[in-house]
């Protein structure tokens, strides 16, 4: 792999992990300044977010009111698009419960971001966190629950 590889691969990366560190801290604001100006949020409830401001609106109230579960994550899959203007990063999620000792399975998601290069950053387009239910194949689920538990536990859960 080039350095320049590299390079967009690790922006990926820093973007990505960087908005989960965000969600785990509760930073809406943090969250919000990582999008584009018209940046999408789809969230695990399916609500669809469209702006910087209206994302960090819609955060702002689930962060004061609910103790969300913390993330961790692998990204099975940078791939560049459009030149490298743009990347593609796919990944895989759970959710530690605040104070829990174990993953919440039923809060497993595969999750997906496009990235543009704007300003000299790549900033978020669009980021879909969708349920990985597996539906009728519940090996799958503890498969991917089996590899996010060797992940461990984040911190402050």
């Amino acid at each position: 792999m080039s350095s320049q590889s590299d390079d967009w691969t690790a922006s990926a990366r820093r973007a990505y992990f960087g908005l989960l560190d965000d969600w785990n801290r509760q930073d809406a604001v943090a969250m919000a300044v990582r999008f584009t100006e018209r940046g999408s949020l789809v969230g695990f409830d399916g609500s669809a977010i469209d702006g910087r401001t209206c994302i960090e609106a819609h955060l702002l109230p689930i962060f004061a009111e609910h103790p969300t579960p913390r993330f961790v994550a692998k990204v099975r899959e940078v791939r560049r698009m459009a030149n490298g203007q743009a990347l593609l990063l796919r990944a895989v999620a759970g959710m530690w419960p605040r104070g829990a000792t174990e993953l919440e399975p039923g809060l497993n998601a595969i999750q997906t971001m496009v990235l543009s290069f704007c300003d000299g950053v790549y900033r978020i387009e669009m980021f879909q966190n969708t349920p990985a239910a597996f539906h009728g194949r519940p090996e799958e689920s503890e498969k991917l629950s089996a590899e996010l538990r060797e992940i461990g536990k984040p911190a402050g859960a």
